[in-house]
């Protein structure tokens, strides 16, 4: 169950870069800072699950705060709406969600 942080955090940028495309140079920092947060917290999720520490609905709440987290740091970006905000989170989620969902054995993407 060892999820690739590196990988799922690439996978994450690139899903959202095409969305994002026009204020790319300015917002690139900020979406690479929270797709690593957000793979981050995937491999603790893994990790506590596997040593039996925290439940799926625990679990949900990480990915939950780890969500709006990405979404307040890229709103706060001058132009960028909360439509493509969320239209880019969605990418880079959809971009990991077979690969987390399988590895943590719980459907939480």
């Amino acid at each position: 169950m060892n999820l690739n942080i590196s990988n799922l955090a690439k996978d994450m940028l690139n899903a959202a870069k095409p969305i994002l495309n026009d204020y790319w140079k300015e917002v690139k920092p900020y979406v690479e800072k929270e797709s690593k947060a957000f793979a981050q917290n995937l491999a603790m999720i893994a990790k506590l699950k596997l040593q039996g520490k925290i439940t799926r609905e625990e679990a949900l709440i990480h990915i939950q705060i780890q969500r709006n987290s990405y979404r307040a740091v890229l709103t706060a970006v001058e132009g960028l709406g909360i439509l493509m905000v969320e239209k880019a989170l969605n990418a880079a989620i959809g971009a990991i969600r077979n690969a987390v969902n399988t590895a943590i054995g719980w459907s939480l993407l």
